[in-house]
């Protein structure tokens, strides 16, 4: 069991290696590289991304009726999940210690990276914004359940 066990860790090893190449290599043929876990472009990219934006108010008019109507409905949601954040975190502040339960990193559940995205034209961060209130929804539950 032991050499099998040390013959898989030497394979993901070897593997992760050839993941972070290729990631390097993709990096680098689209302009950009990772800082802090973030996404940074060149200028050149920065100024092409910045003339293909397109206003909030011409995708508003170029939208689907339904999709401006349901917005509202969606954006809504943002009242009852930041109270449910912070009756999580009181929960676990309180509860957690009180039966010997290592309490859950708010960090490790809570990821907003995509919005940072340079080349996001404004539209679509406002799309964007929405899937990641649903995103915000899934990630605060996992993270009010007890950890494993």
């Amino acid at each position: 069991m032991t050499e099998k066990i040390s013959d898989l860790t030497r394979r993901i090893e070897a593997l992760q290696l050839e993941l972070e190449a290729e990631v390097a290599r993709q990096g680098a043929a689209l302009r950009y590289g990772l800082e802090h876990g973030r996404a940074v472009f060149e200028q050149e990219v920065l100024r092409r991304h910045r003339e293909l934006q397109t206003t909030l108010t011409r995708y508003l008019l170029n939208a689907r009726p339904l999709v401006v109507l349901t917005a509202p409905v969606i954006y809504s949601l943002i009242f009852p999940l930041v109270l449910l954040d912070i009756f999580v975190s009181i929960y676990q502040a309180v509860c957690f210690p009180a039966y010997g339960i290592e309490k859950v990193k708010r960090r490790d559940y809570m990821i907003f990276d995509r919005g940072h995205l340079a080349y996001l034209k404004p539209a679509r961060k406002a799309e964007l914004r929405l899937l990641l209130l649903c995103e915000r929804a899934h990630r605060l539950c996992a993270r009010s359940r007890r950890p494993h």
